[in-house]
């Protein structure tokens, strides 16, 4: 991967292309998901290096010699930082978290299909190095002083920018896993539904979802310590922006909004120029260094905005913990349901108005909240597990409507029947990982067996 020279941006206007370019019929909606996972070693659960004979960089070599992917990379004759094939992706996060990213897919029992035929081919060369996965939100087990980085460009940067706007930056960066969806829009007005549905219900499926209760070996207050840990990361660019849930929100709403979030780099010819604090608005306006903002910054620029919420070129929903594979389908299943059926994106849309009026002291109490308790959190007085039966409710609902069946003649709401299980009865994942730990009654190094028996991929 290169960069292309391009032309300066000259007019403001411009900023807004990313997002009006994709709107398209409903008839062309996919949805793409995307699923983290940490590697370990199997005899210690230690996190998988990048580089050596049992490494990440071994892993991606031997995928592209017998799959077929392609290894992309930053410079000529640099580090894999990325595989890909067709509209699929293999990218890494910056301690080594291995993410599929799908190609956009019209069912989720296509997704299921990629992730199953993902996790074959990744079964082979990871059972010859001794490598386990695990779909959990935060390593159980490793310090950060275990981690190797990435060596990719732009987490040079943030591993020294965030930590001055954190205090659990390094952690975001290195120990956390997530699983998220991504959806299209038909008009502006479309996806700034889609956009304040979503980001009303982004606790509620947090909760849904938490699955991170261990920390270096034991149990934390928190059951979704990712959760936890994205609550002080960088305020200028995580969270739920206020403006989402705002009246009069837009395209051009959120192009204010990122223009005024520091920007991290500026990439000239393989090069990575610091440049962290300036804003993107003063950068389009003042330059840097010599440089000129173009769209290829402008682009990567909004790549390095984190909010739960993530208007793009398609609609990101990014609050979810990693999951087990038996429930990754879930989270996309929930999400298509909610917003590609009509009906069942009015009805959220009604159900969650009074968590869109929360203010933003409200909303952040709120995330605490669901990151200590997760379905034992309460928004007023309604309990959060009950709001989360009834958006299961309208997913089903929609997904029902929208009638994609399998070959056996199953919807997709067959994706949710894990998840309603738990919710029903006001657990999360990670309720269920505690109740299967401590039923073990294991310590020391057998915990790393047992937990990989229950988190496992």
């Amino acid at each position: 991967m290169t960069d292309q020279p391009e032309r300066p941006i000259r007019d403001r206007d411009e900023l807004l292309e990313p997002f009006r370019s994709a709107c398209k019929p409903r008839a062309r909606f996919r949805v793409g998901t995307e699923a983290e996972k940490f590697g370990v070693l199997v005899e210690s659960g230690a996190p998988v290096p990048y580089r050596g004979p049992r490494g990440i960089e071994a892993i991606l070599e031997r995928l592209c010699e017998r799959h077929g992917w392609a290894a992309e990379r930053e410079v000529p004759a640099g580090p894999v930082i990325a595989l890909r094939r067709g509209d699929a992706s293999i990218t890494l996060e910056p301690g080594g978290q291995l993410e599929l990213s799908g190609a956009p897919l019209e069912t989720i029992h296509l997704t299921s299909a990629e992730f199953s035929g993902h996790l074959a081919e990744l079964g082979e060369p990871s059972a010859e190095l001794g490598i386990a996965w695990l779909g959990i939100g935060f390593h159980p087990f490793a310090r950060p002083e275990d981690f190797d980085w990435v060596p990719k460009l732009r987490y040079g940067v943030m591993r020294q920018y965030l930590p001055t706007r954190g205090a659990h930056a390094l952690d975001m960066m290195q120990r956390t896993c997530t699983v998220q969806a991504n959806f299209d829009y038909s008009s502006e007005e479309d996806a700034v539904l889609k956009c304040r549905v979503a980001g009303a219900a982004s606790p509620i499926v947090t909760a849904m979802f938490a699955n991170s209760p261990l920390v270096e070996g034991r149990p934390s207050k928190w059951l979704s310590q990712r959760a936890r840990v994205w609550l002080d990361v960088d305020p200028d660019r995580t969270g739920i922006p206020e403006i989402v849930l705002e009246k009069g929100f837009g395209f051009a709403r959120w192009v204010e909004w990122a223009l005024d979030v520091p920007m991290f780099l500026v990439k000239r010819n393989g090069e990575v120029v610091h440049n962290t604090g300036q804003t993107f608005r003063s950068f389009l306006d003042d330059g840097f260094d010599g440089h000129r903002a173009t769209m290829a910054d402008w682009e990567q620029h909004l790549n390095t905005l984190f909010p739960e919420v993530r208007l793009k070129r398609t609609i990101e929903l990014r609050g979810a913990d990693s999951v087990p594979t038996s429930m990754l389908c879930a989270l996309p299943a929930l999400w298509k349901g909610i917003l590609y059926h009509p009906g069942s994106l009015a009805a959220a849309e009604s159900l969650l108005g009074h968590v869109g009026a929360l203010d933003a002291g409200q909303r952040r109490a709120l995330r605490e909240d669901v990151a200590t308790r997760a379905l034992g959190a309460t928004i007023g007085s309604r309990p959060v597990r009950d709001l989360a039966v009834e958006l299961l409710d309208l997913a089903a609902r929609g997904l029902g409507h929208l009638g994609c069946l399998s070959r056996e003649g199953k919807d997709e709401s067959i994706y949710l029947a894990e998840l309603r299980s738990l919710v029903e009865t006001g657990r999360c994942p990670a309720d269920l990982l505690l109740e299967r730990w401590r039923s073990g009654g294991v310590d020391g190094r057998s915990a790393v067996a047992r937990l990989m028996e229950l988190a496992r991929y």
